[in-house]
């Protein structure tokens, strides 16, 4: 039929850490799921309130719950309702070290534009994920 496509070392090398991080982020999300669901530590919005806050916009929520918005969920990490964010937080990084991974094999491969253009993706991952923007819905 056609050509046998083979996948570069930077897709490999990607593909493989992306095969991790995925994984041990699921393993992440599925522990502190856990320790939400046995009660094992204590929360900020009780079970029971749920229901109650789940309608609200985001600026209400935010307000009658007094949870923190952007980075501010670092410091209600006792919380098991903002422990599973570690999770959510990481798989949302793992591109990051995906891209970080590649840049030296780029560059050693003499692909100078795309180890370039690799290293921009990472800054403006990096850029965005730091709430410095500002920017969205919060």
């Amino acid at each position: 039929m056609g050509k046998d496509i083979k996948a570069t070392e930077e897709q490999i090398a990607y593909g493989k850490l992306l095969d991790v991080g995925m994984k041990a982020g699921l393993l992440m999300l599925v522990v502190t799921f856990v320790i939400y669901l046995l009660g094992i530590m204590p929360v900020h919005v009780p079970v029971n309130d749920l229901p109650k806050v789940w309608g609200l916009s985001v600026h209400k929520y935010l307000e009658v719950t007094g949870a923190p918005h952007g980075w501010g969920w670092l410091v209600m990490i006792g919380k098991a309702d903002f422990l599973n964010f570690i999770g959510i937080a990481f798989l949302s990084g793992v591109t990051i070290l995906c891209y970080l991974r590649i840049i030296p094999i780029l560059f050693s491969k003499k692909d100078t534009i795309y180890g370039v253009l690799a290293i921009v993706e990472v800054l403006v991952l990096v850029l965005a994920a730091s709430g410095i923007l500002k920017s969205g819905g919060h």
